[in-house]
């Protein structure tokens, strides 16, 4: 394996490991922001009101049985005649990631409002804060731990997922995976799942970095002292 990440000609062209991870990377970045666009008001709006808790429990719970290889392929069988283009391969891919990613988003989001201080919520009512006011600016901010806890773990599973495209004849590291396969080429499998392996290590490292910049210091402290 080694000797296969010391060859340059992996490393260059058109099949090369920076174009795979490019598109590895751009199937997974488009489909956290659409699962995002979907999940965060979802969860926003049950935290702040308490309605719909049941519902959004029973669709994380039922969204996250789905199998992905097989809802990709009947989603490719029935956009084929839909799509001429790339298109019938790429949007089934990106609604498999998303509705991997949409049950740790939702429910990391709903959690987190629904764990702010009472009396926090209190005191801004108090001072007269508006509904949209309570919500932006004092739960948004407090729920901030456990909404990029459902971030990263969103993350991960679209990362690791994203293999997947590959087996529709799409593009990403998942190319190396399949292909390696189909070779027999067990050196370039093993490649490719530990490019897989460090791009999520890498993307984890990176959200849990801007989560530690993002949340106020005097949350984490007090995360830490209720842990202990």
């Amino acid at each position: 394996m080694l000797a296969w990440f010391l060859d340059p000609t992996h490393w260059s062209g058109p099949d090369g490991v920076p174009v795979l991870l490019v598109q590895h990377l751009t199937y997974s970045v488009l489909a956290l922001l659409i699962a995002c666009l979907i999940a965060m008001p979802i969860g926003l709006y049950v935290g702040h009101t308490r309605k719909g808790v049941v519902v959004i429990a029973g669709l994380a719970n039922a969204l996250r049985s789905l199998p992905s290889l097989g809802l990709i392929v009947l989603l490719v069988i029935l956009f084929g005649p839909v799509f001429a283009s790339d298109l019938a391969f790429i949007v089934p891919s990106l609604i498999v990631l998303v509705l991997l990613a949409v049950p740790p988003i939702m429910t990391g989001t709903y959690a987190g409002i629904a764990a702010v201080d009472p009396a926090a919520v209190d005191a801004a009512r108090g001072m007269g804060h508006r509904p949209l006011g309570i919500l932006f600016g004092v739960e948004l901010p407090c729920a901030l731990p456990l909404i990029f806890s459902g971030l990263r773990g969103a993350t991960l599973q679209i990362v690791s997922t994203a293999t997947i495209a590959a087996y529709v004849s799409l593009g990403g590291l998942g190319r190396l995976i399949i292909d390696g396969r189909a070779q027999n080429d067990y050196y370039q499998m093993a490649a490719g799942a530990v490019l897989v392996g460090l791009l999520a290590l890498g993307v984890d490292l990176l959200i849990g970095i801007v989560s530690r910049l993002s949340v106020s210091p005097g949350l984490t402290r007090r995360l830490v002292r209720a842990r202990s």
